[in-house]
């Protein structure tokens, strides 16, 4: 049997490309500020509208369902989190993690027997909404960590972030064109049928290239095992994470995380670009923490 050429959406790379090109403006010149004394707080911000838009796109798949998680308790709860990472410096801890998950408690909890009018979906709901805060308050928490990290290297912070986005990116692409020009056998065929086992090795390749990139230009103290290490396991997590949300997307019946809401041009939501980074962020953060001393 002849098999189909496959074709590329050409008119949709174009968007993606340009939609990728603005957003990599922003963020590479707000990394090269990053020494700056206002640079934490505005990524404070960027981090801070991210985790409202994250949590708004899980409650609108979740009320797909019949389900009402509280899209004020998720963003305040996840917003303690990111406080906790912002605040959390020098051996201080003056937000300590205990103290939001108990006021989150009283939030998510007390606050829906007053203002959720479907309290016979009480369960599933209320720990969607805790699913929500959690994801985005820990995963974005991190790269907020990540980035407020200093070292004898001017812009430390900075340059992790910018290691971060870039072996992400590389392994993603890698796995889109790897996959549509030779992918044969499916990953998880139940959970994102174009995704490819050749795929899943071109996402590898792509987040290794992406290392030794990172290591000949902003982070020349890596060794070849950290340039090999944080290749497979950023690659790993990320494409742990693009699957993890896959599944919240297929359970939910939607297509993009925004599930009808305001969409990223080519991109579809915040969390369909935000997943592989959410689950990434924290095992370089680990690996640093532990490999390099930093805290």
């Amino acid at each position: 049997m002849e098999r189909t050429t496959p074709r590329m959406d050409t008119k949709n790379m174009t968007v993606r490309i340009t939609t990728a090109l603005v957003f990599g403006v922003f963020f590479f010149s707000l990394l090269w500020f990053g020494d700056r004394p206002w640079a934490p707080w505005t990524y404070l911000a960027v981090m801070a509208l991210a985790i409202l838009m994250g949590v708004r796109e899980m409650t609108l798949m979740a009320r797909v369902r019949g389900f009402n998680p509280s899209l004020a308790a998720g963003t305040l709860v996840g917003w303690g989190i990111l406080a906790h990472f912002f605040l959390a410096t020098g051996g201080q801890d003056p937000l300590p993690l205990w103290l939001v998950f108990t006021v989150g408690a009283l939030v998510i909890h007390f606050g829906a027997l007053f203002f959720d009018p479907k309290l016979e979906e009480a369960l599933p709901s209320q720990a969607i909404t805790w699913l929500g805060a959690l994801y985005l308050g820990f995963g974005l928490g991190f790269q907020q960590k990540l980035f407020m990290l200093q070292d004898t290297l001017p812009r430390t912070g900075s340059r992790l972030i910018l290691a971060l986005f870039i072996i992400t990116w590389f392994g993603d692409s890698a796995a889109y064109f790897v996959g549509t020009f030779f992918g044969r056998h499916k990953l998880a065929p139940r959970v994102s049928p174009k995704k490819s086992w050749e795929g899943a090795l071109g996402n590898l390749g792509g987040n290794l290239l992406g290392a030794f990139l990172m290591q000949a230009t902003v982070c020349p103290k890596w060794t070849w095992v950290d340039v090999v290490a944080l290749g497979l396991l950023l690659g790993l997590a990320g494409q742990l994470g693009d699957l993890v949300e896959s599944t919240w997307k297929r359970s939910a019946g939607v297509k993009d995380s925004n599930a009808g809401g305001v969409s990223i041009p080519g991109h579809g939501g915040v969390l369909d670009r935000v997943d592989s980074l959410v689950f990434a962020a924290p095992v370089l953060f680990a690996y640093v923490h532990f490999v390099h001393g930093f805290n």
